[in-house]
């Protein structure tokens, strides 16, 4: 009696899974390197036993993960000689919590120390995976294609970066940072352009619509569920004024 409550309540849960996942992009829709995120749904069977030992198998919805958009975002000029901005798949590693993670957001800074900072405060990691120290008193930063850094007092390190054969793999852990679940290569398709960012790949207008359509559908989804929910209580009723 109670499966297509079931379903509809699996339903709702999904679409609040998916519109908590909108609403995400659309908060990102100006950060550095953000790519959008994307719901997979699927069916669940569950093989119910009805009280005569027969089998009722119930179809549900299932929100079994996500995957991002892969499309780089567009590129745009700012002229801060930090700013960097990948051309190809690679991603910039940094260093974070201890842990070696991965961003496409070249907004980069100097701390009180010298080192190169992402915007969060993680140390931008070297080729040997160390953080890279700009010289006290440096009047001049250049960024080569290739990562490396330079000043007028020379060579002072190159930012590490990693290309992944699927991009699917990498786990989304907030600040514009993603953690790899198989190890990556030495880039070989990925140039870095200096005094560029990298926006965010989010389509404000289509996060809009995929938002207003998961809300029709939670309406509807809840409008199902109402109208079960009246059935079940006039059957009850009729079944109850029968002597």
């Amino acid at each position: 009696m109670e499966n297509s409550i079931y379903t509809g309540l699996s339903h709702q849960v999904a679409l609040k899974a998916q519109m908590d996942l909108i609403a995400n992009n659309i908060a990102n829709v100006n950060t550095p390197g953000y790519r959008a995120q994307n719901m997979v749904f699927t069916e669940f069977l569950a093989d119910l036993e009805r009280e005569d030992s027969t089998r009722d198998p119930l179809s549900m919805v299932l929100d079994y993960g996500q995957y991002q958009s892969t499309a780089p975002g567009s590129q745009h000029h700012t002229g801060n000689p930090l700013d960097v901005a990948l051309s190809g798949p690679g991603w910039m590693a940094v260093q974070s919590g201890g842990e070696e993670m991965y961003t496409r957001a070249g907004n980069f800074q100097v701390s009180v120390n010298g080192e190169l900072i992402t915007g969060a405060g993680d140390f931008v990691a070297g080729e040997g995976g160390g953080p890279i120290t700009i010289p006290a008193g440096a009047k001049e930063i250049k960024i080569a294609k290739d990562g490396s850094i330079s000043t007028d007092q020379g060579q002072v390190g190159r930012i590490k970066v990693i290309e992944f054969a699927n991009d699917q793999e990498l786990e989304a852990m907030g600040n514009g940072l993603y953690k790899a679940k198989t190890p990556g290569v030495e880039a070989t398709k990925t140039q870095v352009m200096q005094g560029m960012l990298e926006g965010s790949n989010v389509q404000s207008v289509l996060e809009m619509t995929r938002m207003i359509d998961v809300l029709r559908s939670y309406q509807n989804a809840q409008r199902i569920l109402q109208s079960e929910h009246d059935r079940q209580r006039n059957m009850i009723q009729q079944l109850t004024q029968v002597r």
